[in-house]
């Protein structure tokens, strides 16, 4: 997975996000976050990053999303590797 593809990950993960407003609301009250903030930080690595870690932490959120973005339950986690560590991996 290169910068690119982990960054995409992250931003349809926002997109399904701020789609369910329990679930937005959830975020923002974990993360201390409001939605002016994520607005304004849509493409901060960190925020992305903070938006996976979410998902990550709650198994049946995240097989849910996944299912939704039609993507391997494994990508969010790889890509949330990459946002943290600023090195791509490989991802097939």
């Amino acid at each position: 997975m290169n910068e690119e593809q982990a960054k995409i990950v992250a931003l349809r993960a926002l997109a399904y996000l701020v789609r369910d407003e329990d679930v937005l609301q959830r975020f923002m009250d974990l993360s201390g976050s409001d939605a002016m903030d994520i607005r304004q930080r849509a493409d901060d690595p960190a925020m992305l990053a903070g938006i996976l870690d979410f998902f990550l932490g709650n198994e049946v959120q995240l097989l849910e999303m996944c299912e939704a973005m039609e993507i391997a339950v494994e990508e969010p986690a790889c890509a949330r590797r990459c946002l943290a560590s600023g090195q791509y991996e490989e991802w097939s």
